[in-house]
């Protein structure tokens, strides 16, 4: 964890100034992420939604111009730059994992060797916690200034923790084996009583033997329930219906894969989000406690079958019906107009390659292997046999030790080693870490966004961004570029404090803990900025 004055400088709690009577506070502020949601699905579903997703889009605020303005468009660092109202370069946090050069390791967003894993009922190994995290949550700040109770929860280590920040009366995950859940020393060294009453009554097995079939009637889908290019998980078809049973007579690995890509997931969530507000009395304490609740599923299903698949629709639907009794809940336990609630997405997703090309569009997958030959090569000449390059990581160039140094020293090898990754198939821009430390002014979009994502230290010596359509992805599809197909996300608001509407000015998912902030009486120094939906 980094020091005091640190959090300090970049962190400023004042009486708020918008107003010249100080408003009623929220006894809640939920923070909702749903992981890979485009901002197109709303458009697209809403139509069809009936429970807590149509009530935010009726009855709240919609921010139709939302995105990420950086390039690595990731789950830890969407986390992150959601709960912190700050981008990358600020809070640290670029990528889900990187090449840390003084341990010559990769390391998780959350791998931290000093802290121990604490397991609900099972066993786990391991550490995590915020430690590379460089700036407060909303939480945090919450916690500090207002005495909240704090509670996150996802299926996701990095998603939890990023939400939390650094503290938390409960900060909750999935364990990397995916049959029970855990915490972490650096918020509890033992399990919380709370937590461990719901698991034990709700053991993730209950679902196994039960179908997920589609929720709509059949015409409300559209496009094919066999997708091009789909990759289901180990047990399951590209078609409907798909079976929670794994490989076996009883629950096994296979069967916590699917079920983690199923909306009973979804559903098991939200129900341990209702369970916790009502044990732990979130809402009704002294000022204003935090929910921060991140759904991975509909993340895992995208990845398996793409945007545009029936499954992807479906587990939206029944999303929506999740996240309804979650808020049904809040109004009964919390009081109907005593909470806020502010919901986006931590990344959009890119449709399959393969079903892109066969429409006719330029896209396909980048092989991250033979960039890598490609720069070997170019480096040869000057630099003589042996491995130059340490790692690629997403869109992350790392040298071993002394390389990159070389290479700006060799004069026009720099540019020999550029035109060589700019010459495969699907990269569209590679920059040297010089033009991303400095570009973040820049009238170049594509480097500004690359700048966005630089964190010096911890980035590559090289980063490079992918064209549209184009992904490092063997099967399925992925997200982490540029585009408009996985910057864009959707980001709404509901509940006291909040002015109903549709509004069109540019904002990103970076403004909502600020906006959050302001409603709870607390000022957050942030690159983002309350939106105007305040009252």
């Amino acid at each position: 964890m980094k020091t005091i004055a640190v959090l300090a400088a970049l962190v400023v709690l004042s009486t708020p100034r918008f107003h010249a009577q100080t408003p009623t506070r929220p006894k809640l502020a939920v923070i909702i992420v749903v992981d890979q949601m485009r901002a197109d699905y709303v458009d697209r579903f809403n139509g069809e939604w009936t429970g807590g997703l149509k009530r935010m889009v009726t009855q709240g605020a919609w921010f139709q111009n939302a995105a990420y303005p950086y390039l690595t468009t990731v789950t830890c660092a969407g986390h992150a730059t959601i709960s912190t109202g700050s981008f990358p370069p600020t809070h640290g946090v670029f990528q889900n994992s990187w090449w840390d050069r003084d341990a010559r390791k990769q390391m998780t967003c959350t791998e931290d060797p000093r802290a121990n894993d604490v397991g609900y009922g099972v066993t786990v190994t391991g550490g995590d916690s915020p430690q590379r995290l460089l700036v407060p949550t909303f939480g945090d700040q919450m916690r500090e200034s207002r005495q909240a109770h704090v509670v996150s929860l996802s299926l996701k280590d990095r998603s939890a923790i990023m939400l939390g920040g650094h503290g938390g009366d409960a900060v909750t995950w999935l364990t990397n084996t995916l049959d029970g859940w855990e915490t972490s020393s650096a918020y509890s060294q033992t399990t919380v009583p709370a937590v461990k009453a719901f698991v034990d009554a709700n053991p993730i097995t209950a679902d196994f033997g039960k179908t997920w079939t589609r929720m709509l009637p059949p015409t409300s889908y559209s496009g094919s329930d066999d997708g091009l290019g789909e990759a289901p998980p180990q047990g399951w078809t590209r078609t409907f219906p798909h079976a929670l049973k794994g490989l076996a007579t009883t629950a096994d690995a296979a069967y916590f894969q699917q079920w983690e890509r199923s909306p009973y997931a979804d559903a098991y969530l939200g129900r341990f989000a209702a369970a916790l507000v009502q044990s732990m009395q979130l809402g009704r304490h002294d000022g204003t406690d935090v929910l921060a609740v991140s759904f991975s599923s509909p993340d895992l299903v995208g990845h398996a079958f793409g945007p545009s698949s029936h499954e992807v629709q479906d587990i939206y639907a029944r999303l929506d019906l999740t996240i309804g009794a979650l808020f049904d809940q809040l109004d009964a336990v919390v009081g109907k107009d005593q909470w806020v609630a502010g919901l986006t997405a931590d990344h959009g997703v890119t449709p399959i390659p393969e079903q892109l090309v066969a429409e006719g569009k330029d896209a396909g997958r980048i092989s991250g292997s033979e960039i890598v030959v490609a720069i070997e090569r170019a480096l040869k000449p000057a630099l003589g046999e042996g491995r130059h390059v340490t790692v690629l990581n997403t869109n992350d160039i790392y040298f071993e030790p002394g390389v990159y140094k070389k290479i700006e020293q060799t004069k026009g090898l720099i540019g020999s080693v550029i035109s060589a990754i700019e010459a495969r198939p699907g990269v569209r821009r590679a920059f040297r870490s010089e033009q991303a430390r400095d570009g973040a002014k820049s009238s170049d979009p594509l480097l500004r966004a690359a700048a966005l994502s630089y964190v010096p230290g911890r980035s590559g010596d090289i980063i490079f961004a992918a064209k549209p359509g184009w992904m490092i992805s063997s099967a399925g599809t992925t997200h982490g570029s540029a585009t408009p197909d996985d910057q864009r996300v959707p980001l709404l608001f509901l509940g006291q404090g909040i002015r109903p509407g549709a509004y069109q000015q540019p904002a990103t998912p970076a403004d909502l803990a600020p906006t959050l902030a302001v409603i709870s009486g607390l000022s957050m120094k942030a690159e983002g900025r309350p939106l105007p939906c305040v009252k």
